[in-house]
């Protein structure tokens, strides 16, 4: 009873968050409906039975006791005989008494338990005695047993032995012939469906998010198996709602049997952006830096981030964990590999509708803000833009208060987006540069050279439609060459490779490096805080 209103709860958030559909919504709260009467009638009946229990246990103490004090007082018996006799007479009387009571106890409990239902009271009580023939077939078993003990009567027993199997035999027929006829059925069904032409308008519609999955790893999503895979993505939505400011779109997830068992594909827009195989039952073994030792397993490489990794069985894992290897199942890789998708691509989640919603809650506290900026100086579209600009980089828009503001004070000058995006990161820079610091509070960052920097410059052009790069490939060859070799040298001393460029040239530099460095933190002088020091690590000059 005290998980009902949990259970309510989980259900409606697999609802809103497109998980389950309205129907099976419907039937889940059902059930639930079912299972809170029938466990707050159970409750109830278990203290009038307990009564009863315990007023049938006085009876036969009293009847024990009086009738050893009569036997022995009254009718001259010694202590033994009067025990002997005026017990067995108190066994025989609550035997008498008690058989007709359980009966009628039964019955009444069946009532009383009964929770509402569309069936009347036989059919409900039918169905559920019938439901498992192999309680039936047990109950035959122990009957046997009763009939060949010593003492019992044999006769008796046997024959309810006898009827109860055979009609457990008959119930296990009958539910075979069931299981076929359903089977069959729902082949006719299956053909009947696939001879409906589907409308082609179908077909136009297109999952923002989707994950398709091959048949191995269908028990990782359903949890009547268990599966964890949906409480996770749940954690990941609610985790990149606090981290950037906006809900991710329900995912839906379907099984595709042109997949390899363990094979999965995310899809943003029916564009797959990820792919991965696991192998169910076992667990992927990555080497965290101080292994001591290797283990055997199946060689592979971790989905997410390309890391070396061992498939390795469950009866290894804990040797494994001792040598110093990092340990997960199949469920946190595949929700791992999709946290690090979803934050990638979360700039393409970001739609003009979405960006609605989160303006509408802006506008609630701060609405001569958003009636002053939208549309008198810039449209939805813009913001959006904006807002796209800053999640491509990871950079969060929870604070769209300020970002708002920020555009409401130079979009008037300034018009195209990317320029407006320089300008908000600036006035975002302590909350952008606060996820980079060390435990001394100090950034550890690598430093565009000054010669590095007048190239990238120099190759800016000022076009009708905004500003552009127009870099040489050689050249542009050869500075990506240069970050790439001085990234790897900081690599074992840092966890992020932070870069730091002029305020002109950050956008130009990221989107040089961003196809080979994705994960490459470019920060402009200009974002810094003058508060904070910076470590220089090392400077990335083209001499």
């Amino acid at each position: 009873l005290d998980k009902m209103p949990g259970k309510q709860m989980a259900i409606d958030a697999d609802l809103n968050s497109g998980l389950i559909t309205e129907t099976e919504a419907k039937r889940r709260r059902r059930e639930i409906e079912e299972e809170s009467e029938f466990f707050g009638a159970m409750d109830g009946a278990s203290k009038f039975v307990r009564g009863d229990a315990v007023a049938g246990i006085l009876i036969t103490v009293i009847n024990i006791v009086g009738g050893f004090i009569i036997g022995v007082l009254q009718q001259g018996l010694s202590a033994g005989q009067a025990a002997h006799i005026y017990t067995i007479l108190t066994v025989g009387d609550g035997l008498v008494a008690q058989i007709p009571a359980l009966v009628i106890s039964s019955a009444a409990g069946f009532l009383v338990t009964r929770a509402s239902s569309d069936q009347n009271m036989g059919e409900q009580m039918g169905g559920q005695i019938t439901a498992r023939p192999r309680v039936i077939l047990l109950a035959s078993g122990v009957l046997g047993m009763f009939a060949i003990m010593p003492g019992m009567p044999t006769l008796a027993f046997t024959v309810l032995a006898i009827l109860l199997g055979t009609w457990a035999y008959f119930l296990f027929k009958r539910k075979e012939t069931q299981e076929k006829e359903r089977f069959r059925a729902e082949s006719v069904q299956a053909q009947v469906e696939s001879q409906v032409e589907e409308p082609i308008e179908n077909f136009l519609t297109l999952d923002l998010l989707r994950l398709e999955v091959g048949y191995g790893l269908i028990s990782l999503v359903d949890e009547t198996q268990r599966g964890d895979l949906l409480d996770k993505i749940r954690s990941i939505r609610r985790q990149f709602a606090s981290d950037m400011g906006f809900v991710v779109p329900p995912i839906h997830i379907k099984d595709n049997l042109q997949y390899k068992p363990g094979e999965y594909v995310f899809l943003v827009r029916g564009v797959e952006v990820g792919r991965g195989e696991l192998r169910p039952g076992q667990f992927l073994a990555m080497d965290g830096g101080n292994v001591a030792g290797t283990i055997d397993g199946i060689p592979t490489k971790e989905p997410a981030f390309g890391l070396p990794a061992i498939w390795i069985t469950a009866s290894d894992r804990e040797r494994a964990e001792m040598m110093g290897y990092t340990v997960v199942d199949a469920s946190t890789v595949l929700a791992t590999h999709l946290t690090e998708l979803i934050y990638t691509h979360s700039f393409e989640m970001l739609n003009r509708q979405e960006v609605q919603n989160l303006v509408d809650l802006v506008a609630k506290n701060q609405p001569k803000l958003v009636e002053e900026l939208i549309p008198n100086v810039v449209n939805l579209g813009v913001v959006q833009k904006v807002l796209q600009g800053l999640l491509r980089e990871r950079v969060s828009i929870r604070d769209l208060g300020t970002i708002l503001e920020t555009m409401a004070d130079y979009a008037r000058i300034i018009k195209h987006p990317n320029q407006l995006v320089e300008l908000v990161r600036q006035s975002l820079a302590r909350g952008i540069v606060s996820r980079y610091l060390n435990e001394e509070g100090r950034l550890d960052a690598l430093v565009l050279g000054a010669d590095s920097e007048n190239l990238v410059a120099e190759a800016i052009v000022d076009g009708e439609y905004g500003t552009y790069l127009s870099m040489q490939p050689r050249a542009m060859s050869r500075l990506v060459r240069r970050v790439q070799e001085e990234v790897e040298g900081i690599a074992s001393r840092v966890m992020q490779p932070i870069l730091i460029t002029g305020g002109r040239v950050r956008p130009f530099v990221r989107q040089i490096t961003e196809t080979s460095m994705p994960h490459l933190v470019i920060l402009s002088q200009n974002e810094v805080p003058s508060t904070v020091a910076v470590s220089n690590l090392g400077t990335v000059g083209l001499s």
